[in-house]
């Protein structure tokens, strides 16, 4: 006789794909990239902002940390409004797909 009833293993599928889908928006390549971005030009625009003007003379009086900080910063924050305005859709429940991955027809 089997210890857990089709209940119970109903209930322990729902579970993991609620936890598969935690994981896939925790980790969404695009919350990575975004983050990542924000972090760096964050410390190169503090960089840029603190040049001295020998350095800034060095790059031929362009201060080269400063716009490419502020780039980073754009692009980051260009990823995470992107994963705020479109998330990670669920997956499809197995029910709703006829088990196999196929639609229900």
């Amino acid at each position: 006789m089997s210890e857990y009833s089709e209940h119970d293993l109903q209930r322990e599928v729902t579970e993991l794909q609620s936890k598969s889908t935690t994981a896939a928006r925790l980790f969404d390549i695009r919350r990575i990239i975004g983050g990542l971005f924000v972090v760096y030009g964050v410390i190169v625009t503090i960089a840029g902002i603190t040049a001295s003007d020998a350095s800034i003379d060095k790059s031929e009086g362009v201060n080269i940390n400063l716009w490419t900080g502020l780039g980073m910063l754009l692009l980051g924050l260009f990823f995470l409004g992107w994963l705020w305005l479109r998330p990670t859709p669920p997956p499809v429940p197995a029910e709703e797909t006829g088990g196999e991955g196929g639609p229900v027809e």
